[in-house]
């Protein structure tokens, strides 16, 4: 299935509709085809600036989490890795490498588990780990972010998020890259604003045995990320067979936001192994 190569900024977005919803999409290049999955404050263009360096060699697959981009949020029970399953099946995929930041990365993680046969190569990039013991910072995150949303203060809650996530506790607002913070914040409004309808319908991860991963696995994780991230990206690394750990110095939790030139440089080799 080829694709003509387009500008991240101008591609036109898909639907894939189903009876909770639907779910937007979008495929730029041709080769071997590569899922790109969102973390839990972006969407689908979060990838825009390793995109365009992927799809020299391979169908990059991107698509919108219920509730996220131009996702509708679900109206009953949904998984994400049926989603994903439902995507693959429309566009013809039986096989693909799959690429997970933040949630997206469990999300990730959930599919290789329940379909390892559709998983060729599976990158972890800051994922979270269920039943986590979060530190005292992560924390005190989740309770100002719970406190503005109950108090309906969806900028507050925004920002929360921005210096979490974002910024990251391990620098500045000014060594931020000029615009990130802008260009996240549409998205992680939207985020916030379904993130209550998601987490009533949504039926939460799958239970599996890292060990019995057989794809090639990368695990990345940033430095100037929490410490829980880091350590976190050590038991994944540990837990699945024959999996490769590699940090990215100038990167906070965002990979592909704060590294593109450094994610793309260490994705391309591995997802053509």
């Amino acid at each position: 299935m080829a694709h003509a190569p387009a500008t991240c900024e101008h591609l036109r977005m898909l639907t894939l509709t189903d009876d909770l919803g639907h779910l937007s999409y979008v495929v730029t290049g041709d080769g071997p085809p590569v899922v790109l999955v969102h973390a839990g404050i972006a969407d689908h263009r979060m990838w825009d600036a390793v995109v365009p360096a992927l799809a020299q060699r391979h169908t990059v697959i991107r698509y919108d989490l219920r509730g996220f981009g131009e996702s509708a949020p679900p109206t009953g029970p949904f998984r994400e890795t049926d989603d994903l399953r439902r995507l693959l099946d429309h566009l013809g995929h039986d096989r693909v490498r799959l690429v997970g930041a933040s949630w997206g990365g469990r999300v990730a993680v959930d599919f290789t588990l329940t379909h390892p046969e559709r998983v060729h190569a599976l990158a972890l990039l800051a994922a979270p780990w269920p039943g986590y013991h979060w530190s005292a910072d992560m924390i005190a995150y989740d309770e100002a972010e719970t406190a503005a949303l109950a108090a309906g203060d969806l900028d507050t809650a925004v920002q929360v998020n921005l210096d979490m996530w974002v910024r990251g506790p391990a620098r500045r607002w000014e060594d931020v890259a000029p615009g990130t913070a802008d260009r996240l914040r549409g998205p992680l409004r939207t985020s916030l604003a379904n993130q209550a309808a998601v987490g009533e319908h949504s039926q939460g991860v799958t239970t599996g045995d890292l060990a019995t991963i057989t794809a090639p696995t990368l695990v990345a994780t940033g430095s100037l990320d929490v410490a829980d991230f880091q350590d976190i990206g050590r038991r994944y690394a540990a837990g699945i067979p024959a999996a490769q750990l590699i940090e990215f110095p100038t990167a906070a939790h965002l990979i592909p936001v704060d590294a593109p030139t450094e994610l793309t440089t260490a994705l391309l080799p591995f997802l053509e192994r």
